[in-house]
C-alpha cells in the first residue's frame, strides 16, 4: 500500500477495502505498529499531515533512535514526537485503583511526614514495583492473575525480544559487543562502584571497542546514562565528562530478571532494597527522573572517596541527590559536596517518611515524581 505515490486517500481506501470497514477520516484513529519496518510508511506521514489534516493518526516503532535516517526521510516538522517509557511509580499505582493514594501526593505542598500507615502502604507497592518493574504487559499480567511467577515469564521473554532485536537493528560487526554490553549492564550495577568499566565487559579492551555499542542503546532507549561532573555549575551537561559514566537499565523489572533475582525477596522487609549493593534502587531514581522530565542525568564526585548519585538542575538552582538504599543516615559524601558548594537543599531518597531539617529534605523513594516540582517550590 505503500509502494505508489503515498496518497494518503488512496491508502485510506485501501485500508478500508483490504480490512473491508469503511473508514471515516473524520471520527477512526488509524494506529501504524512498527512503522519502522516500512520505511515508506513513516515517510508518507508528511502527506498525511499535509492533505488530511483532520485523521487521527499515530504511528508507533521500537527503537526508532536507530531506524530514523537510515533507509527513508523523517518527516520533521510534521510530526509530534513522544517517548513512552515503562510505567513510573505514579503510573503503577494508578493501574492499581489508587488513585487517591497519588492525589495526596499530588497535592502534598512540604516536607512534613505522613501517616505512617500511609508511608508503610506505599513501600509495600513499591517493593512489588521494583520486582515487576513497569513494563505494561507485565504488570497488566500481574493484575490479571496475580501470579509472581508468570509475570517473571513475561519478563524475560521481553528480554530475549531485546536481544533478539539487536540482529536485526544492528550492523552485524555489533550484535556481539552490543549483546556483551547488555549482559554486563546488571553486573556493573550490583558492584560498589557502579560507574561502568568496559574491562568488565572484556579484559584489557579499549573505550573505542565498545562505543558504538553504548551509543545504539542509548539511542535504542535500553539504558539510560549518568555522566560525571565534577564541578557543578550551570549548565550541568557544560562541565559532564562524557567518558566517566554509569549506565541504567530502563526498567528495574528486567534488571532483576537478567539478575535471576527471586520473588521471595518482596516478602523480606528490607532486602530488595539493599540486594546487589541498592542496585535497583538506584536504577528506580534513575528511571523516575527521567520519567518526570529530567533530560539528561548527572552524579558528582570529588578527587578523593566521595561521590553523590544525582545532581539536579531544578530551574535555575543545583541540587544534590543521594540514594540512601537502607536506612542509613551516613551522609558523609552529601555533607563533603555541600561544604564546598553551599547548595540550597541537600537531598537523601531513602526508605524513610518525609523528613526536613534546615537544608537537608529526605525525600521517600515512592514520592520522586514530586520531587523537582517540591524543591522548586520551596
Amino acid at each position: 500500500m505503500f509502494k505508489g505515490n503515498l496518497n494518503p486517500t488512496q491508502i485510506i481506501t485501501d485500508l478500508g477495502l483490504y480490512f473491508g470497514i469503511k473508514i471515516a477520516v473524520e471520527n477512526t484513529l488509524i494506529f501504524f505498529d512498527e512503522i519502522q519496518t516500512v520505511p515508506e510508511a513513516l515517510t508518507s506521514l508528511k502527506y498525511f499531515f499535509e492533505q488530511m489534516p483532520e485523521l487521527h493518526l499515530i504511528a508507533a516503532n521500537s527503537l526508532l533512535g536507530v531506524c530514523v535516517g537510515k533507509s527513508s526521510s523523517f518527516p520533521v516538522g510534521k510530526v509530534n514526537l513522544k517517548t513512552l517509557y515503562p510505567l513510573s511509580f505514579k503510573e503503577y499505582l494508578i493501574a492499581n485503583n489508587e488513585q487517591l493514594l497519588v492525589e495526596s501526593l499530588v497535592k502534598k505542598e512540604n516536607f512534613d511526614a505522613i501517616t505512617s500507615l500511609i508511608h508503610e502502604k506505599l513501600q509495600n507497592y513499591l517493593k512489588r514495583f521494583l520486582f515487576l518493574g513497569g513494563m505494561p504487559e507485565v504488570v497488566q499480567n500481574y493484575l490479571d492473575k496475580e501470579d509472581i511467577a508468570s509475570a517473571r515469564a513475561i519478563q524475560l521473554e521481553i528480554v530475549a525480544a531485546y536481544q533478539r532485536d539487536f540482529s536485526k537493528y544492528t550492523n552485524k560487526n555489533q550484535i556481539i559487543k552490543t549483546a556483551s554490553v547488555w549482559d554486563a549492564i546488571p553486573y556493573q550495577l550490583a558492584k560498589e562502584n557502579k560507574k561502568f568499566t568496559y574491562t568488565t565487559v572484556k579484559k584489557n579492551t579499549r573505550a573505542s571497542y565498545y562505543e558504538a555499542s553504548i551509543f545504539w542503546l542509548k539511542n535504542a532507549g535500553l539504558i539510560h546514562l549518568a555522566y560525571n561532573i565534577s564541578i557543578p555549575k550551570l549548565p550541568l551537561g557544560g562541565y559532564a565528562n562524557n567518558e566517566k559514566f554509569k549506565i541504567y537499565s530502563l526498567d528495574t523489572g528486567l534488571l532483576g530478571a537478567m539478575l535471576g533475582v527471586s520473588s521471595a525477596i518482596i516478602t523480606n522487609p528490607t532486602q530488595l532494597f539493599t540486594e546487589y549493593n541498592g542496585a535497583f534502587i538506584e536504577n528506580f531514581v534513575a528511571t523516575e527522573l527521567i520519567k518526570s522530565s529530567t533530560q539528561k542525568l548527572f552524579y558528582w564526585t570529588s578527587k578523593s572517596d566521595a561521590e553523590v548519585d544525582f545532581v539536579l538542575q531544578i530551574k535555575d538552582i543545583i541540587i544534590p541527590l543521594e540514594v540512601k538504599s537502607g536506612l542509613s543516615k551516613n551522609l558523609k559524601s552529601i555533607r563533603s559536596y555541600a561544604s564546598k558548594y553551599k547548595p540550597k537543599f541537600i537531598c537523601r531518597a531513602s526508605p524513610r517518611n518525609f523528613y526536613q531539617d534546615n537544608d537537608f529534605i529526605n525525600i521517600p523513594l515512592y514520592a520522586l515524581f514530586i520531587c523537582k516540582r517540591l524543591l522548586g517550590n520551596n
